[in-house]
């Protein structure tokens, strides 16, 4: 029997949220219940990321974080481990360690603290490229930290190592025509993902993403807004959407302060988090009027399902 994994990286990959205890600890068993959940939804793998917190985590977590994660999702689906640090040797060693957990790819972002040039951009990411077997996820998280990534740096890195080996998370601004140029100059051949919470995924979808990497918050509803693109339907992608849309806006408000306390809000409401801890500080905090939007649009989203 085949496994879901056989095929290239690819669909719905949701971005796990950290679950905290009362005494910020990593809580293992609600992790294992979100993964449950996203497969439960069909999503295609998880992802450890941004909005898991990582920059927070410091390095002994987020390796506690990575390997919970690989072992609850084992052969069920893709499990992508964020391994971007500020020095390469850093990067390498997560790299590293998520492949030998039985990690399915890596997904790195450029270091924050130094504005790299292009070679020294390339030189970062090819070396965590060369040191595993498994594939590299490109991340260019510019609308959260740091800089864009030049076009240049993807074209040599797919040059060098090919599409199966390297593939890409483009996020600069504007994303859906930064998108098609990337496309346009690797020939088609670059896959990508999109990764904008959904507020971009069906202008992205139409110019050729290969999956996308919203977090896991809105999950229903981004699956049924993949399978309504798939299927061509543009009736339900776009009853869909508009919600989805209206949410993230809201998020992208407060940036990644804004994703994490809604999205952590919205899972808690799920009744999937026993609570909404986030790993201080955090330089935004919901409101109560903002939540009562969130609500609104949210038994919208539901009602479209």
């Amino acid at each position: 029997m085949s496994s879901p994994t056989d095929q290239p990286l690819h669909g719905v990959l949701p971005v796990l949220h950290t679950p905290l205890t009362d005494d910020h600890a990593i809580d293992g068993p609600t992790l294992r219940r979100e993964i449950d959940w996203a497969f439960e939804l069909e999503a295609d793998g998880v992802v450890v990321a941004m909005v898991s917190e990582i920059l927070r985590l410091g390095h002994t977590g987020r390796k506690e974080l990575a390997g919970l994660v690989c072992e609850a999702v084992g052969d069920r689906g893709y499990s992508v481990i964020s391994v971007g640090a500020e020095s390469t040797a850093e990067a390498i060693d997560f790299a590293r360690h998520a492949e030998e957990i039985g990690a399915s790819a890596v997904m790195a972002i450029p270091p924050v603290a130094t504005a790299l040039g292009g070679d020294a951009t390339c030189k970062y990411f090819a070396a965590i490229a060369r040191s595993i077997s498994i594939p590299l996820v490109v991340q260019d998280a510019s609308s959260y930290v740091g800089a864009a990534i030049d076009l240049s740096v993807y074209n040599r890195l797919l040059d060098e190592f090919g599409p199966e080996q390297i593939l890409f998370k483009p996020e600069s601004s504007p994303l859906g025509p930064n998108l098609s140029k990337l496309r346009d100059a690797t020939g088609g051949t670059a896959r990508i993902f999109e990764g904008s919470g959904g507020i971009n995924l069906v202008d992205c979808y139409r110019r050729g993403i290969v999956g996308t990497m919203p977090g896991t918050d809105l999950l229903d509803g981004i699956v049924a807004l993949w399978q309504a693109l798939e299927a061509g339907d543009d009736e339900r992608t776009y009853a869909l959407s508009l919600p989805i849309c209206a949410l993230v806006a809201l998020q992208l408000q407060a940036g990644l302060d804004g994703f994490l306390a809604i999205e952590k809000y919205l899972l808690h409401k799920r009744g999937l988090f026993p609570n909404t801890h986030r790993i201080e500080p955090v330089g935004w905090t919901l409101d109560a009027e903002t939540q009562a939007e969130v609500d609104r649009l949210f038994a919208r989203l539901q009602a479209a399902l």
